[in-house]
Formats: structure tokens, C-alpha cells, sequence
């Protein structure tokens, strides 16, 4: 599958940047907090794949943004992430949420000049600015009172997965990370809570 060439057709949007360093908020949603955002997007096959995409992956705002059709395939069930210039792409497994809802997004996408996959209401590729403020409407929607960003999606995903075991080697090449120490963080949050959940379910 070829990999996709920066934005050149759309000047106003920044092309792909390196990955920053991640941020020392690890802030996450709980089950309960998610499936609201999810609840109050159902109507707007656009905005729960892009949730969808977040939980479901825990990719960066930015990574998301440039992604293209072409990078997701509905048969493999996997999306292909392009985390900046001359940086190795990787391939994501989809799960089958994730999956079923980018198909229906796709199914009432608009027509437009371009192969972006998520699109605003002009057509245009949408922005992280735009995703920010849909993520930050939903947020107040839903009556949650942390401070929730597109970030705290990717904390979601992460924090979830070490809690259910899955190894700091896997979550590094989901996420992307350079290191292996930044990745570490998220197992660490997950075996405390591994030792919350046995103090409180002492016999």
C-alpha cells in the first residue's frame, strides 16, 4: 500500500509534524464517560468514527487528520498511520467498532477533489482545530467536568489496554513511540490499578 504524500493542496493545514514528546497528563475517561461521547455522537456517523478512531486506536490528533482512504483497509480490518516526515508508518488493527463505523461514515462521505478521510462541513480535510472543538462539544454535552482533550482519547486507549494486559511492547508499536520508557508509564498505571482492584475486593 503506498504511503501518503504531505498536504500540498491545502496550504492553510500544517503538514504532518514529528511527534512531540508525550505530555505528563495521563489524564483518561472511564467506561462510563466514553460511552456518553460515543452515545451523544450515534446520530453523526462522521463524529463517532472520529471517536471510534480514537478509542479504538489511541493515534494523535494529527495522525488522524492526515490520514487518507486509502490507508484504511475494511477487509484486513487495519490502518495504516503515517506519524511524520520521513518516519516509519505502522500498521494498526482495527477492531470490528472501529471498523463497521468508519464503513458507515464512508458510506455518506461527501464527494470532494481530495482522499482525505475525515472531512469538515466544507469538504475540506479537517483540521486538529476542528477536532479539537467537536471533541471539546461533546465533552460539554455530556456533562463532564475534567478537562478532556484529543489527547486524553490517546490516554483512553492506552491506559485501558495496559489494564487489560496487554504487553508494553505491543502498546509501543500501536502508539508509535520512540521509547520504550514513555510507553512503560501506561503499564505502570495498569498494574496500580491491578492493586487498587484487589484491596478493594479483599475477602
Amino acid at each position: 500500500m503506498a504511503l501518503s504524500s504531505p498536504r500540498t493542496d491545502f496550504p492553510h493545514i500544517t503538514g504532518l509534524e514529528t511527534p512531540k514528546r508525550e505530555k505528563h497528563d495521563r489524564a483518561h475517561l472511564t467506561r462510563e464517560e466514553y460511552t456518553k461521547l460515543l452515545s451523544l455522537a450515534g446520530a453523526n456517523p462522521r463524529d463517532y468514527a472520529i471517536l471510534q478512531v480514537f478509542l479504538q486506536t489511541g493515534v494523535r490528533v494529527s495522525e488522524l487528520c492526515n490520514l487518507r482512504i486509502a490507508d484504511v483497509d475494511l477487509v484486513s480490518r487495519s490502518l495504516l498511520v503515517t506519524a511524520g516526515k520521513g518516519m516509519v508508518a505502522r500498521t494498526i488493527e482495527l477492531e470490528k467498532k472501529a471498523t463497521q463505523a468508519i464503513k458507515s461514515y464512508l458510506a455518506i462521505r461527501p464527494t470532494v477533489s481530495h482522499d482525505f478521510l475525515f472531512v469538515n462541513r466544507y469538504g475540506e480535510p479537517i483540521s486538529d482545530r476542528g477536532i479539537e472543538k467537536l471533541i471539546t462539544r461533546y465533552v460539554k454535552e455530556a456533562g463532564l467536568r475534567k478537562k478532556v482533550s484529543c489527547h486524553t482519547l490517546r490516554h483512553t486507549f492506552a491506559t485501558h489496554k495496559a489494564q487489560q494486559g496487554i504487553s508494553a511492547y505491543r502498546l509501543k508499536e500501536w502508539l508509535g513511540h520512540q521509547s520504550l520508557e514513555t510507553t512503560q508509564i501506561y503499564v505502570h498505571l495498569g498494574e496500580q490499578n491491578a492493586q487498587k482492584e484487589m484491596e478493594q475486593t479483599s475477602l
